[in-house]
């Protein structure tokens, strides 16, 4: 999607306006906690989204306000792009380029997954030797963990996390966690072995958790996510009682 062709686009404002409302929606509070995360920008996130529901889908300015390498205008990019237009190449190059974190999981989420290109992104990237690219894989492979598992060896994810997960840099570490997460509770039969990797690893084990929210933790995440999809299974009335 990089291209640096400035001016109005032929369907919509330019980008100087749309940078500049995007300006004008700034709040150093809301950057102040971006900050801590790896984020560098102060926009609230509903009100980005009210300017994407506005401005509906437009590739040629999408592809203009990524190339302004601004934090929320690549995020309001991601969110007015045509996802299934853009070629591997071009998605790649995206990703290498996304500095920060909530660019990054935003591409990965709301455009690399609904991508034809998705699948062969997710092979490549998980095998990169850049631990952040890789992240972007692990992310690709849990979803498919939970919604389409067929032909993924579960077993060697699990050999791979086991033997990987502990000295990963932080990103990637939590990619992996997640993924480990997911095994568990999408896939009873290796719930033992998921939960045993998480126990013996202890990874996010200390992580702190607010009050109401699930741990990170992945033996806490699997045993409460499954706990409540049980309760929920046993609160719902059967055909006969319906």
């Amino acid at each position: 999607m990089p291209e640096k062709t400035p001016g109005r686009t032929p369907t919509g404002p330019t980008v100087a306006e749309v940078t500049a409302e995007l300006a004008a929606l700034e709040d150093p509070r809301i950057r102040a906690v971006n900050e801590k995360h790896g984020d560098d920008h102060g926009v609230n996130l509903t009100r980005l989204r009210a300017i994407a529901k506005r401005l509906k889908t437009q590739p040629d300015l999408a592809r203009r306000l990524w190339a302004t390498d601004d934090t929320a205008a690549r995020l309001l990019s991601l969110l007015i792009c045509r996802p299934k237009a853009l070629h591997r190449d071009e998605l790649d190059t995206m990703l290498r380029e996304a500095r920060t974190p909530k660019v990054h999981d935003w591409l990965v989420a709301y455009v690399v997954k609904r991508n034809p290109h998705a699948e062969e992104l997710r092979v490549a990237w998980t095998a990169d030797p850049d631990p952040v690219v890789a992240s972007a894989g692990w992310a690709l492979t849990t979803e498919r963990v939970t919604r389409n598992p067929a032909g993924l060896d579960l077993p060697a994810l699990l050999d791979t996390v086991e033997s990987e997960m502990s000295d990963a840099p932080d990103r990637l570490q939590w990619a992996m966690n997640h993924c480990l997460a997911r095994i568990g509770i999408d896939h009873p039969e290796h719930r033992p072995r998921a939960l045993a990797i998480g126990e013996r690893l202890g990874v996010l084990k200390d992580y702190p958790t607010p009050p109401g929210c699930t741990s990170p933790y992945a033996p806490a995440w699997i045993t409460e996510i499954v706990r409540r999809q049980q309760e929920d299974a046993t609160a719902k009335p059967s055909p006969a009682d319906a």
